[in-house]
């Protein structure tokens, strides 16, 4: 297996892998304009240790796949964070999904990321993101689907600059992610890939609470940043 630099791999966590991912990124410490955004429920712990190396506002930014019935595993759009809709006409076309059931599957993914936007925020509203440096952050990416729709979504807010945050992802991923985000910082790239849970010792699925936990505990470190 190859890396794209030296690390001891597997991460130990999540967290572990976000305070590699927050020096080296330590050069952006102290500005006003960073606003850091976690893909629930993985990134958020990564994410976390960004924030707080940054000193910048930690929010929570919701992306929700739109299964096609039958085929949950396949993804004809996905509904973010503010109702953004991206739908994936070459998927409905080719398999002739009418639209009434684009909206009902869009419809039942919106309960769920309302709720997850409510539980997620906070008490906060998400911030205005125009010129701003956003970094969106996950715990590693397999394929790459749901950070290029969270990417896209981001880009319609206009921000100065959208930065990719992840501890791991293939190179190939990577490479697309870096045709539609300003900057990639990935920090391995191992062949072959295997899966993104390959390379952590811990990586157990996230609870509500654990994430909510997490959330809080950030905001008690910088309670300047709950009126972000």
């Amino acid at each position: 297996m190859t890396f794209e630099r030296k690390l001891s791999l597997p991460f130990p966590n999540r967290s572990a892998a976000g305070r590699l991912l927050g020096e080296d990124l330590r050069a952006l410490a102290g500005r006003s304009d960073i606003v850091v955004l976690a893909l629930p429920r993985g990134g958020v712990p990564v994410a976390a240790e960004i924030a707080e190396v940054l000193d910048a506002p930690l929010f929570v930014f919701v992306v929700r796949k739109l299964g096609v019935p039958g085929h949950k595993e396949l993804a004809m759009g996905a509904i973010t964070s503010g109702g953004k809709r991206l739908i994936n006409r070459a998927v409905t076309t080719t398999l002739h999904i009418p639209e009434d059931m684009v909206d009902r599957v869009a419809w039942e993914e919106t309960v769920e990321r309302m709720r997850r936007e409510r539980l997620y925020g906070r008490g906060r509203e998400m911030p205005e993101l125009n010129d701003k440096i956003v970094i969106i952050v996950d715990d590693g990416i397999a394929t790459g689907s749901t950070m290029m729709l969270a990417v896209q979504a981001l880009r319609e807010q206009q921000p100065g600059r959208i930065v990719v945050a992840v501890p791991v992802a293939p190179a190939e991923v990577v490479s697309q992610l870096s045709s539609v985000a300003d900057e990639v910082i990935c920090l391995a790239e191992p062949q072959p890939f295997v899966a993104v849970g390959a390379w952590y010792e811990d990586f157990h699925e996230l609870s509500d609470q654990e994430v909510c936990t997490i959330l809080d505990r950030v905001l008690e470190r910088q309670p300047e940043l709950k009126s972000a």
